[in-house]
């Protein structure tokens, strides 16, 4: 169904999503301003009652329907947000609704759903993808004569979505440039319809993740074009395909396309914690990724007005695990990368002094062979690339091979946690775990009080930001060197014990494997 622009305009006027949502705030973020030397402003719809913008499209479309239809019941599909809000929407009209969603749907957005539906909403859990539930939602539908509550290409919907134009338009009609998420397309498609004809001036940029730019696929075919896979990482927006009608608004008043990493969406996490106190959801900071990648580009803007649109805070608590570990690198205040250095003592600090002075992040090492070790390092970074060059092209002059794998998403996501095994030969190893002040330089200093008289087998150490740095490492000890070893421990200072026996060494790195003896 293809709807003019003016007739969108007065169905996003006439509205009545204000039954159940709030005109949300747009939040000016001082500090991510300060650092990228423009003004930017985030549109707060984590403040809505189901902690995203999916209530005002799905509250449109119910508003929408004849009485007959309400009495039938709806159906919906959903990796979340929109099921939340159907839910919340089938409540305060009291009909039935039926939500399917994903397996793979955080539990955080399942349990919502049920809990702001209560005896409204009937969820179905169907397949593993968002294509998944819309084919059984589809089926549904056929089935029992509900009637389809689609996330994102239904005129209704995207009315209901573009409600927040009008907003945006009315707390600060100063901005110069608009960044957008898109899945399916339907903010976005609501958004830039209104806008567009008020204030054709306004540059609107969709932002997608780059594990689901179905919107950047169809742009290049003509068409809406299923991606062969997409990433469910930003759940909020793993769509295969784009909506008709959102592809067909967003050809004509979108600027420009560009798509985001995983990495930069977890810095623009942290961006936005650091100004509001909120955690976005994945897909709710595509926006404030976008942003900093677009001004990490054209660093000649400045004093410009940059707007945003958090979209979603309903992010599954574990998850923070994996932004928390990948958020420095997306900001590229991080690398991390293989080198290889000779085996032998005295060899691990003088890697940390060719390093000059600069942060720790990460060291694992095992024993490899005779001749040389192979680590994989972390480094602290503050000027991004250009410092990563000249600190490689140092190493590189003092002998060492290292090689980048920031942007190597296997050593990120496996290789990082995989470095060890088992020795290629029989040790006199035994496994300490340490506790030392966590400070600029603390790795080097802790290394430095260590002493080279025994070597080092097995090392890793990770600064997590806590006042404590932790460290594991296997020393080759002969038995009659044991007392002397444990003196100087004991001159160290440090708080440490011992792991030579804990079940997890000697089932994955010891060379023998005695678990089971």
């Amino acid at each position: 169904m293809t709807v003019s622009a003016d007739e969108y305009l007065k169905r996003i006027l006439l509205s009545p999503v204000y039954d159940v949502a709030v005109n949300s705030d747009l939040q000016k973020l001082d500090k991510l301003s300060a650092a990228l030397g423009n003004e930017i402003w985030l549109k707060r719809e984590d403040q809505q009652p189901v902690k995203s913008f999916k209530l005002r499209g799905a509250y449109n479309k119910l508003s929408q329907l004849s009485d007959a239809q309400l009495q039938a019941g709806v159906v919906a599909s959903s990796a979340g947000n929109h099921a939340q809000g159907v839910a919340y929407s089938a409540k305060r009209k009291k009909i039935k609704a039926t939500i399917v969603m994903p397996e793979t749907a955080p539990d955080i957005k399942v349990e919502a759903v049920r809990s702001l539906g209560g005896e409204y909403a009937n969820v179905v859990l169907h397949g593993t993808s968002f294509d998944q539930a819309k084919e059984e939602a589809a089926r549904l539908s056929q089935v029992h004569g509900y009637t389809m509550v689609a996330p994102f290409d239904d005129p209704d919907v995207i009315a209901g979505q573009g409600t927040i134009a009008r907003e945006l338009l009315e707390q600060n009609p100063d901005l110069d440039t608009l960044f957008i998420a898109v899945g399916g397309g339907g903010l976005i498609a609501g958004i830039s319809v209104f806008l567009k004809h008020l204030k054709p001036d306004l540059k609107i940029i969709a932002v997608e993740s780059a594990e689901s730019a179905c919107l950047a696929a169809a742009m290049q075919a003509g068409v809406p074009v299923p991606l062969n896979h997409v990433g469910i990482f930003a759940d909020g927006v793993a769509v295969k395909i784009i909506g008709e009608e959102p592809f067909r608004l967003c050809k004509q008043y979108v600027d420009e396309v560009m798509s985001v990493s995983t990495d930069e969406i977890c810095a623009a996490i942290k961006d936005i914690f650091d100004d509001t106190r909120v955690i976005a959801e994945p897909a709710g900071a595509l926006s404030v990724a976008g942003i900093r990648k677009y001004l990490q580009a054209n660093p000649e803007l400045k004093g410009r007005k940059f707007g945003g649109i958090l979209c979603g805070a309903n992010i599954n608590f574990h998850t923070l695990r994996y932004v928390s570990e990948r958020c420095e690198l997306g900001e590229q205040k991080e690398a991390v990368m293989a080198v290889k250095i000779p085996e032998r003592k005295g060899a691990f600090r003088e890697f940390c002094e060719s390093l000059g002075g600069r942060a720790i992040t990460e060291f694992n090492y095992r024993y490899s062979t005779a001749g040389e070790a192979h680590i994989f390092v972390g480094i602290k970074l503050r000027e991004g690339e250009k410092e990563y060059a000249q600190l490689a092209a140092g190493l590189t002059d003092k002998g060492y091979q290292c090689f980048n794998l920031s942007n190597n998403e296997m050593a990120k996501l496996h290789v990082r946690y995989m470095v060890g095994g088992r020795p290629p030969c029989l040790l006199n190893e035994k496994l300490f775990s340490f506790e030392f002040p966590e400070q600029p330089g603390a790795l080097k200093n802790f290394l430095d009080t260590l002493g080279e008289n025994w070597n080092i087998t097995l090392f890793h150490y990770r600064n997590h930001g806590a006042a404590e740095g932790l460290v594991l490492a296997g020393f080759d000890i002969k038995d009659e060197h044991r007392a002397e070893f444990d003196q100087h421990l004991a001159k160290l200072g440090y708080q440490y014990e011992e792991q030579t026996d804990n079940p997890a060494y000697k089932f994955f790195l010891s060379e023998v494997d005695g678990l089971f003896d």
